[in-house]
């Protein structure tokens, strides 16, 4: 009976797992292995490797992440960036300017005006350059797979070791990497020499559909990413719609003021606690405010630049107007 246990035991190899107590007042963290107690012949998935047993406050490493702050989509506020920036400046550079005419009548004319044909024109900007930047990712995805296809092995070890050895990986790795990112191509178009072109654009994960050789190159060789079909119509809407909101701003104190040289201080002190608010607002959002100081001159720069434009509008028409008389 005692050999046949021996033999039960030998075979029956169990993985280690956290102890009864941690698991209990861990539970609502992630499931990790320890590493460095694991038994010689047991393998830890890759995904449950932790040292938190040996972490002197027993924090898993998976949970760190969640201390880094979240940021918004930086196309997104890109796009907010742009809409806004245009709408706060624009329009009341161009109210500052007609505010030397003497009537607010005729800013809020104009102001509308510009508005308008301003938020489309900007719409229809972002619309362009989204397509044009989804155009030229499909254009080099293609002459990048027919190379990838024609190159030789070398040739493509010393492309990612270009793009890999400047941050450390030595050519052994490279050359591991190279084959399995060839392997895995070839690989998948095989698998995908029946599918529809379209369907990759509808896949939450942009990179789902593309994988191996050409994608690496593409991504970290020239920092270019799949343009969806849905941010072109997203960034049109984004730019539009910041640079109307944005400009309707400057406008508000002409709508209550007939006098276009008081609106005009209204305004300018309207808008410029906007841009105050909108530089620090985007210097948070961006990851640029670190400190006071970063909000400090997000907003400040932020400003200087409105105050410039408005000036300038200002001052030009102001010199027209005198030169006419």
């Amino acid at each position: 009976m005692s050999s046949s246990d021996n033999s039960i035991s030998s075979v029956s190899t169990v993985a280690p797992l956290p102890h009864r107590q941690e698991a209990i007042s861990k539970s609502s963290g992630p499931l990790v292995w320890p590493i460095e107690n694991a038994e010689s012949g047991v393998t830890t998935p890759l995904l449950a490797k932790c040292a938190r047993t040996s972490r002197t406050d027993g924090v898993c490493c998976k949970e760190l992440r969640k201390e880094e702050r979240t940021l918004i989509d930086p196309d997104v506020v890109r796009d907010v960036v742009i809409g806004l920036s245009d709408g706060l400046t624009v329009p009341f550079a161009l109210t500052a300017g007609l505010s030397s005419l003497g009537e607010s009548k005729l800013v809020v004319l104009g102001g509308i005006a510009e508005l308008i044909a301003g938020a489309i024109s900007m719409g229809i900007g972002g619309f362009l350059a989204s397509q044009a930047e989804r155009d030229h990712h499909r254009y080099l995805r293609k002459q990048t797979a027919v190379r990838v296809r024609r190159s030789c092995v070398g040739e493509m070890e010393r492309e990612v070791a270009e793009v890999l050895g400047p941050v450390g990986v030595d050519d052994k790795a490279c050359r591991a990497v190279a084959q399995c990112l060839r392997e895995v191509e070839d690989a998948h178009n095989g698998g995908l020499a029946s599918g529809s072109s379209n369907d990759a654009e509808n896949q939450s994960l942009k990179w789902s559909k593309e994988v191996g050789l050409t994608a690496f190159l593409l991504r970290f060789g020239e920092g270019l990413e799949e343009v969806p079909t849905l941010r072109l119509y997203v960034s049109a809407f984004t730019i539009g719609m910041g640079y109307l909101v944005g400009g309707l701003i400057p406008l508000l104190p002409y709508f209550f003021i007939a006098k276009a040289h008081v609106a005009l201080i209204y305004s300018c002190l309207v808008t410029g606690a906007v841009l105050l608010v909108f530089g620090a607002v985007k210097a948070r959002v961006t990851g640029a405010g670190i400190g006071a100081g970063g909000y400090i001159w997000g907003a400040v720069s932020t400003l200087m630049v409105g105050g410039l434009a408005a000036g300038a509008a200002f001052g030009i028409v102001r010199l027209l107007e005198g030169g006419g008389d």
